[in-house]
């Protein structure tokens, strides 16, 4: 038998195989499952996952926290003017931090996930690499965790593609339809984030203007609008207009043009990296911007935590509150939040 390990089952199917692919590997293999919300179905959904593969199971209330250090937070960004990234909060404060905590509590001291992520350790410590399957590759939400947390984690599926993943749940009679996938944020049941926050707090309403302060209209509140929006802003300009900055300190809604959109670069703060130290050799990183977007290489100049990055061609849309994320290849070398872009000059 090897060694224990605690299975952070969601009630996935995800989860659900690495469950089974590590007991079959001979693991003594626990199921461990965060209740986060007062109605929240995955704690019944991995229980019935549990007790499917004939594991013991454990739930760890982690409500009050998920309030204070995800929910509250996520809140805050949008009334900020900023759009926030919870799932890249949640991996670091919530799963790999205190559900990570009490899985070696317990006395287990391996907590592994379903992220389709891979790791390779060497005599520097632990890389974070890209999962095999491109199209699902979680590795961009897991760009702020370190050597402390990747240490203690598995993750099985890191070699697997989803449709390999989706035979394997078949073959040993786990449920996989109508799973939700895990880029969902999973406190949002109807996927409907406006909706949300509206149930949530009240947002005032503002100015909304062009790039030469000309007042067009009224916003509702900057919670209900993103960078590069271009549908439902409610002012009849007889042209396609795009969000382009959202002023919290004016309270202020910028549109304009689709090709104002565009910037050379961007500003990033809370700079992490996954190794604990910036890398040494700065040629051929590469970046992306958000979870969906290709990687461009970049040119980057980084001041303690701080970075300023040039990409090599102007992208769209950059998103203060977003994260960018950096890679070398097949490697995850950290991320940082996005404070600015950087306009074409």
């Amino acid at each position: 038998m090897k060694e224990a390990v605690a299975v952070a089952l969601s009630g996935g199917v995800d989860s659900a195989v690495s469950a089974a692919l590590l007991k079959d590997q001979g693991y003594s293999v626990s199921g461990i499952t965060m209740r986060l919300t007062a109605d929240d179905s995955s704690v019944k959904n991995a229980a019935a996952i549990a007790k499917l593969l004939a594991i013991p199971h454990h739930v760890i209330d982690l409500q009050s926290t998920f309030n204070s250090q995800v929910i509250e937070p996520f809140i805050d960004y949008y009334r900020r003017g900023l759009t926030p990234n919870p799932c890249i909060w949640c991996n670091k404060q919530m799963k790999f931090g205190l559900l990570l905590e009490q899985s070696l509590r317990l006395g287990i001291p391996k907590l592994a996930t379903g992220h389709y992520s891979r790791l390779r350790q060497g005599e520097d410590g632990y890389h974070l690499l890209k999962g095999t399957d491109t199209s699902k590759d979680q590795s961009y939400f897991l760009s702020n965790l370190g050597q402390q947390e990747l240490s203690k984690v598995l993750f099985p599926l890191g070699a697997f593609t989803k449709k390999e993943v989706r035979q394997i749940a078949v073959e040993k009679g786990i449920p996989c339809d109508k799973e939700r996938e895990s880029q969902d944020i999973c406190f949002i049941t109807d996927k409907d984030y406006r909706s949300y926050l509206k149930s949530k707090a009240k947002f005032a309403s503002g100015d909304i203007i062009d790039s030469a302060s000309n007042v067009l209209g009224q916003h509702q509140g900057l919670a209900f609008y993103t960078i590069g929006q271009r549908h439902g802003l409610g002012i009849p300009l007889g042209k396609c207009s795009y969000v382009l900055e959202l002023d919290a300190a004016s309270n202020r809604v910028m549109v304009g043009d689709e090709y104002e959109l565009t910037a050379q670069g961007l500003e990033a703060t809370n700079l992490s990296w996954i190794t604990g130290r910036r890398p040494a050799d700065l040629a051929g990183i590469t970046a992306k911007i958000r979870y969906k977007t290709p990687e461009v290489p970049i040119d980057i100049t980084i001041n303690n935590s701080n970075a300023r990055i040039i990409f090599d061609k102007p992208l769209r849309a950059i998103t203060p509150g977003q994260q960018v994320v950096f890679y070398y290849g097949e490697e995850v070398l950290g991320g940082g939040v996005i404070e600015k872009s950087i306009p074409l000059t």
